[in-house]
């Protein structure tokens, strides 16, 4: 490592931290990250979320490469025919729920939210949203007003105005959402809010409130998607299909890609009154679709999803035993290899994820629990890259109790 790179971070990149965790990443395959000094991470965040396939799948690598040597940016936004877009498009289409089959492409998730926002106030005519409590949209101006955590909204209000956020979960609240309403976003499961999978009859009376008051509803699934929870789409549990589905994170294989995706008459307000309704400089740039078609033909062609439906379950049985053996655990949960693992103070909480950091082991905390751990990995985890983290979090817990 060049001896003033650190130095260069400090001094000119923008920390979102007091204490940025400064791995310096040298490559990183599959599960496993190494830094400039040769260090091995295993990868229980998966970038978060984004490496459903791992790092630098081969497949994914060669997609951008070749791509790289047709041509890179063209106009992207629904104009040129962009092949690597219409495949994608195309690719999507085959494993969405009906009649969802048009796409909108965008660089990232909230992007995606942002778009989502804007065409449901065209198609309904009506302005007022309903969002969740502790939900989490993305952090630019409109998402962050849908997104249910008054600690990282306040600094920045006034944001839209007509959102009223309800409890999520809650079936009887479900009745403050009538004619007025454009939209209801939410989350099929709360990731940021702690891993919160809701009750069972919860998103079935949701989608039948939003179909009885005309509101559409918006599923966030840029962090459930593809295949994370154990199914493709986390809706898929509950039987419910929204009416515009919000994807980004492992869509685009490790590139930055988002999009919304709806059906043909609902996506065609963006192209009158006016034309170019929406419009994107990058979005669904060809290289990230060329990443996100080779991405999901890992994750289809392996069937990814039902590997983290078993996967995931035996993750959160080792964690469970491990809270039994040391204590301090209050509650593991999730649905595929998107876990929570909640412990009983914030400062066991900050001991284990600092232990599991010094274990070589990459965990998270939510943005709005400080005590709810969150693991991602990658869904196609070796068994041995899967053994060497857990191994390591059973180390960091044992010891959590002692730094507390």
């Amino acid at each position: 490592m060049p001896p003033e790179l650190l130095d260069l971070f400090r001094r000119h990149v923008c920390q979102t931290s007091d204490a940025p965790m400064g791995l310096v990443i040298e490559r990183a395959r599959g599960a496993t990250l190494w830094t400039a000094d040769g260090r091995p991470f295993i990868d229980l965040l998966a970038g978060i979320g984004v490496n459903n396939v791992g790092h630098a799948h081969p497949a994914v690598v060669e997609a951008v490469q070749r791509q790289a040597e047709r041509y890179l940016h063209a106009m992207v936004y629904g104009e040129y025919v962009l092949e690597p877009q219409v495949r994608l498009a195309e690719a999507l289409a085959r494993v969405l729920p009906p009649p969802l089959s048009v796409a909108y492409f965008t660089n990232s998730g909230t992007e995606a939210n942002e778009g989502a926002l804007k065409l449901a106030k065209k198609w309904t005519g009506r302005r007022r949203l309903v969002a969740f409590r502790n939900s989490y949209h993305g952090d630019t101006h409109g998402s962050l007003s849908v997104t249910g955590r008054d600690v990282y909204r306040n600094p920045f209000l006034p944001l839209l105005p007509d959102v009223e956020f309800l409890p999520f979960g809650d079936e009887a609240a479900l009745e403050r959402i009538d004619e007025t309403v454009a939209a209801v976003i939410t989350e099929p499961i709360q990731g940021e809010g702690g891993v919160r999978v809701p009750p069972e009859g919860w998103l079935p009376a949701l989608r039948h409130r939003c179909t009885g008051t005309g509101a559409l509803l918006i599923f966030d699934e840029v962090q459930t998607g593809f295949g994370r929870t154990g199914r493709m789409w986390a809706g898929e549990h509950w039987g419910v299909a929204p009416d515009i589905l919000v994807l980004a994170k492992a869509l685009g294989g490790g590139m930055p890609l988002g999009a919304f995706v709806g059906a043909p008459e609902l996506m065609a307000t963006l192209s009158h009154d006016p034309p170019l309704a929406h419009v994107t400089t990058f979005g669904g740039h060809p290289v990230c679709c060329a990443a996100g078609f080779a991405s999901l033909q890992v994750i289809v062609g392996e069937d990814l999803p039902a590997r983290a439906a078993r996967v995931g379950e035996e993750i959160r049985a080792r964690l469970r035993a491990m809270g039994e053996r040391h204590g301090g655990v209050r509650d593991v949960r999730g649905l595929g290899m998107l876990i929570g693992l909640e412990l009983d103070t914030p400062e066991r909480t900050r001991a284990f994820a600092q232990g599991a950091f010094e274990e070589g082991v990459i965990i998270g905390w939510t943005l709005h629990s400080d005590t709810v751990i969150r693991m991602a990995p990658p869904l196609n985890i070796s068994a041995e890259e899967l053994e060497r983290g857990l191994a390591g979090l059973d180390r960091a817990l044992a010891a959590a109790g002692g730094r507390a």
